[in-house]
């Protein structure tokens, strides 16, 4: 047939074949239906956390779940790494996922996805890519017909909601790993809601577990282990923290954003309380830890409007007779936006 046009800017093949195109036509059969359609998400949650073998998605599928979109930034890195130089696939995922290394001593490079898609493709590049793909689509004949009477303006208007959307949900917010994917126990009785954006944040360290968390395996053990005490021997109702930090580069979803958590004595309905798994009474977690933190969940917090833009970050111990989050990470804090 005839040769293919050239655009400006010309379509990158790496992009098209992972996310730009599924990101563009998500948007567009979102926009044409109706006005409950979405184009992001769902995550979902595994049969088995030791030995999983189905997922399930936790609502209605969209074009683009949540595993479509992180096995998407996934081919991004990895095919940008193949593009460096040849490499045994094999090899390439392993010391990707970090399976069967045996060592935690470091977080896998699967952890900083996020991050590195983001270097690799920002929000202004992903919007020019997706709008050059779905301008590609357009010139073929036969013009798919979810393009037919789609005029150049929508064409970018898409590709900029697109790219906004896609950015703030999978790049500029950390990963939450939902309660079902660590294992957790339903909570007992019944919750009761928060009213946000709350005023507060308030930092909190495990304690016990005394070590960081540094894979997935370890850092759902000790979800459930905390949960267990909670529950169990201090007799609450489900893990007290809102979200935990673990050293793999993941967050933990405790409490979550909607329900009133048992973190901070007295001031539970006011803020909410993150722990980071460890004892950091003479140490401090590790730097990236502490920017997933402070760079990353205390601004999303902000921006989705679960937290006020004028919070007041405090650590445990201002609040109650406890040594809690340990003397190195609450002098560590002090210097963080929102300390008082």
């Amino acid at each position: 047939g005839r040769p293919l046009p050239t655009l400006d800017p010309p379509v990158d093949p790496l992009l098209a074949v992972t996310i730009a195109e599924a990101l563009g036509t998500s948007f567009l059969l979102a926009q044409g239906g109706d006005n409950n359609a979405t184009a992001l998400g769902p995550g979902g949650c595994w049969d088995d956390v030791e030995n999983p073998q189905n997922y399930t998605l936790r609502g209605p599928p969209s074009p683009v779940p949540d595993p479509l979109a992180i096995g998407a930034m996934d081919g991004v890195v990895l095919g940008a790494r193949l593009a460096r130089g040849p490499l045994p696939v094999a090899d390439l995922l392993r010391g990707y996922y970090g399976t069967g290394n045996g060592s935690e001593a470091g977080r896998p490079p699967s952890s900083y996805r996020r991050r590195d898609f983001g270097a690799l493709a920002g929000r202004g590049r992903l919007e020019k890519e997706v709008a050059a793909v779905l301008g590609l689509l357009r010139t073929l004949s036969p013009t798919p017909k979810l393009l037919r009477d789609v005029g150049t303006q929508e064409v970018a208007a898409v590709a900029h909601r697109a790219a906004r959307e896609f950015s703030e949900r999978y790049v500029e917010c950390p990963t939450i790993v939902p309660r079902c994917l660590w294992g957790a126990r339903p909570y007992r009785g019944t919750p009761a809601l928060l009213r946000p954006p709350l005023g507060s944040v308030f930092l909190h360290h495990s304690l016990e577990p005394a070590q960081p968390c540094r894979t997935f395996g370890a850092c759902a053990r000790a979800m459930r282990d905390m949960q267990r005490f909670h529950q169990d021997t201090r007799g609450w109702d489900d893990i007290g923290y809102s979200f935990v930090v673990g050293s793999d580069g993941y967050l933990y979803e405790g409490r979550g954003w909607h329900w009133v958590g048992a973190h901070t004595k007295g001031y539970n309905t006011q803020g909410f309380g993150v722990g980071i798994v460890g004892d950091f009474t003479a140490t401090l977690p590790d730097p990236d830890t502490l920017a997933l933190v402070r760079d990353e969940l205390l601004p999303c917090a902000v921006r989705s409007g679960h937290v006020r833009p004028d919070f007041t970050l405090r650590g445990h111990r201002q609040l109650g007779h406890t040594d809690c989050p340990g003397n190195a990470l609450f002098q560590e804090i002090q210097s963080w936006p929102g300390f008082q």
